[in-house]
């Protein structure tokens, strides 16, 4: 590799230099954040367990881990034997009650029966008409509904299992509300407060993205000794529950150098980038860069404040062309 640069350099030498436009920039040392830097766990801020109102076995379960659902959407379906009966028994009870009004009805015309033996029958078919709808609506449950929108992240019961109330048969999570669990030592948590900004990155992402502090929890864990910090993000395609992220807190700034991303080169899996010399000559030059922000990144070894970077050459930037800023 050094030696491609090498040959790169002595060709711009002893080739009839070419008058190049480009864009230039003179580099200035800028303010840069210094980060406590913790690691964390991307979550749902909105957690649900679906669980069946009703007993009986799973007749159907139409979804699996990852799948998405709209509220609304059919999950789990019981056999809602028990419920069922329940219904029978609650309109034989309420026909027997009906029948029981009608005969005391004509009785009270006749003056055979009191207001108030009226009044009790009368009762007696309100309660009944009254176990009738509550029947109806247990049969209902058999259907299990997502209450949200969701991915579901936990599948916990299978078809042919029993289902019992309270028992959770699926766990869903909003992919939209998304939080970044961490936690901090007790020598930084008392400069971290509620709505600070921190930066985030994830492993799988090539830049980082910030996040606002939502909580902290006033209560080291009793064998980490640190305390929990819930950091909230907007809601992004390529963050999902479950991912690795680092948290970065600003503890502080320094000095450093940033140039536009569009301005490196790869080559060879090294980063260089073309500076202009004292005499309006452009030079490759291996750099090492830091972080990333935005359309900016860091650079930690190869450039100085002072020197003048060059991209988007017109034609295309080699060592040892002359160029004019545009």
């Amino acid at each position: 590799m050094l030696a491609s640069c090498g040959s790169d350099d002595q060709a711009g030498q002893t080739a009839v230099p070419v008058v190049a436009k480009a864009e230039a920039l003179t580099l200035v040392a800028v303010e840069l954040p210094v980060r406590y830097v913790t690691s964390g766990t991307v979550t749902s801020d909105h957690r649900v367990s679906i669980t069946s109102r009703i007993s009986g076995y799973i007749r159907k379960l139409s979804v699996r881990e990852g799948d998405s659902v709209k509220a609304g959407d059919v999950l789990v379906r019981v056999d809602p034997v028990n419920a069922r009966q329940g219904l029978v028994q609650a309109e034989a009870d309420l026909a027997d009650a009906k029948a029981d009004m009608n005969r005391y009805e004509e009785l009270f015309k006749a003056g055979a029966v009191s207001k108030q033996q009226l009044d009790r029958v009368n009762l007696r078919y309100k309660v009944a008409r009254s176990q009738v709808e509550q029947a109806r609506n247990q049969l209902g449950y058999a259907e299990v509904r997502s209450p949200v929108d969701g991915v579901v992240v936990e599948k916990r019961l299978s078809k042919g299992d029993l289902a019992s109330p309270g028992a959770a048969i699926l766990v869903l999570e909003d992919p939209a509300s998304l939080l970044v669990e961490t936690h901090a030592s007790d020598q930084f948590v008392s400069g971290i407060h509620i709505g600070d900004e921190v930066e985030i990155e994830v492993s799988s992402l090539k830049q980082a993205f910030s996040g606002v502090v939502r909580q902290v929890v006033q209560a080291a864990d009793a064998v980490s000794h640190q305390f929990l910090i819930k950091i909230a993000l907007q809601a992004r395609e390529d963050v999902h529950p479950g991912m690795y992220a680092q948290v970065g807190f600003k503890v502080g700034s320094r000095q450093g150098l940033q140039v536009p991303v569009v301005a490196v080169i790869k080559r060879a899996g090294l980063n260089g980038i073309y500076v202009l010399d004292g005499q309006g000559v452009a030079r490759y030059r291996q750099i090492r860069l830091g972080q990333q922000r935005a359309d900016q990144v860091e650079v930690l070894a190869g450039l100085h404040e002072g020197d003048t970077i060059l991209w988007s050459g017109e034609p295309q930037l080699q060592s040892g062309m002359k160029v004019m800023a545009k």
